[in-house]
């Protein structure tokens, strides 16, 4: 074996191993937290998303088009110099050192956020408090607030940085100590996709910034907007980052609240729907809002929902994620069983 060769096959299975090393390495939750979450990861979001707030575009779809790129002029390179049959194990070894690289990345500027300590161990949650009963009466609640706020909400002017005010004072509220820097909401070539699928929108691992699905009607975005955000706090938890979208909108003007609580009213009924209990009627307005809703999610494709939904319940279990994608309903649990203070304080 020439020497060249011997040197890239040793690095290859070097960094496979500390891919799958890293993948399986037992590491306990408060090390993550304490270590990684609270110290190292904010000052990795702080530097990242600056840049990436700096242009329009999303730098994921830059970074995937540079290495498509640059590995077909390589496979192209490599096919002229020793033959396309002869590249077979060269193209296997590059697939997995890039594939063992790129973990990693995401490993370190985001992906350890999945071991932090849960948020159920921090707050005042009592899974008693998870009943029918509860879950009535935020629904009830849900409703009322829509009817109120349908008015002022459609009035309103759309405006980030009271947003982000308000996610900043719902975050110090869990606990956060440290400032984020919220995500320009871009658009992508995923938006494509995201219609297809019916995927709302989703958080870069790499670049930190958040890329929105471009048919978003005004009255999803505060909640959608604030859900990526609290992914970029590192609450990598799909349960966690709806919590702190939630108490956010709650936290926000008439346009951020009725987001929050449309979004509550969906999960709440989602939740009852097994168990017949009457509920307030909403009015023609939130109803309107409902039917838009649905028709956006009903524009989208079954097959690519399927798939879509089949991938990510893959890669949240594979992140330690047991719930898989029910962990998307699961904030119901934590809107029941947190004890929550007059101003939506979590305790």
């Amino acid at each position: 074996m020439k020497p060249a060769l011997h040197v890239r096959g040793v690095s290859t299975a070097v960094l496979v191993i500390l891919a799958l090393a890293a993948a399986v390495m037992p590491v306990p939750q408060a090390t993550v937290e304490r270590i990684y979450s609270r110290t190292i990861y904010p000052v990795i979001q702080r530097t990242l998303t600056p840049i990436s707030n700096a242009i329009p575009i999303a730098f994921l779809d830059v970074a995937a088009a540079a290495l498509l790129v640059l590995a077909a002029f390589r496979l192209v390179s490599r096919s002229r110099s020793a033959g396309l049959k002869n590249s077979a194990g060269w193209v296997v070894a590059t697939v997995a050192q890039t594939s063992a690289v790129v973990y990693l990345l995401f490993l370190a500027t985001w992906g350890f956020n999945y071991r932090r300590v849960p948020l159920e161990d921090k707050l005042d949650f009592d899974r008693s408090r998870v009943t029918v009963q509860r879950a009535s009466e935020l629904a009830h609640e849900a409703v009322l607030r829509l009817n109120a706020l349908h008015r002022p909400a459609h009035a309103a002017a759309q405006d980030r940085v009271a947003l982000a005010a308000a996610f900043e004072a719902a975050a110090r509220a869990m606990g956060a100590d440290d400032r984020i820097v919220p995500g320009r909401p871009k658009r992508s070539l995923l938006g494509i996709y995201f219609r297809k699928a019916a995927i709302d929108g989703m958080t870069d691992p790499f670049f930190l910034e958040v890329i929105l699905n471009p048919d978003l009607l005004g009255v999803e975005e505060p909640e959608v907007l604030t859900h990526e955000w609290a992914h970029l706090a590192g609450y990598a938890d799909e349960s966690e980052a709806n919590f702190l979208a939630w108490l956010t909108c709650l936290r926000g003007d008439s346009r951020a609240q009725y987001s929050g609580w449309l979004a509550a009213y969906l999960r709440a009924s989602s939740a009852l729907r097994a168990v017949r209990i009457a509920l307030p009627k909403l009015d023609d307005g939130p109803r309107a809002d409902l039917a838009a809703i649905s028709a956006r999610y009903n524009r989208s494709s079954a097959v690519v929902r399927r798939a879509a939904s089949d991938v990510y319940d893959s890669y949240l279990k594979a992140n330690r994620i047991p719930e898989g994608i029910d962990s998307y309903d699961a904030v119901v649990q934590l809107m029941l069983g947190t004890s929550l203070g007059s101003d939506w304080t979590p305790r």
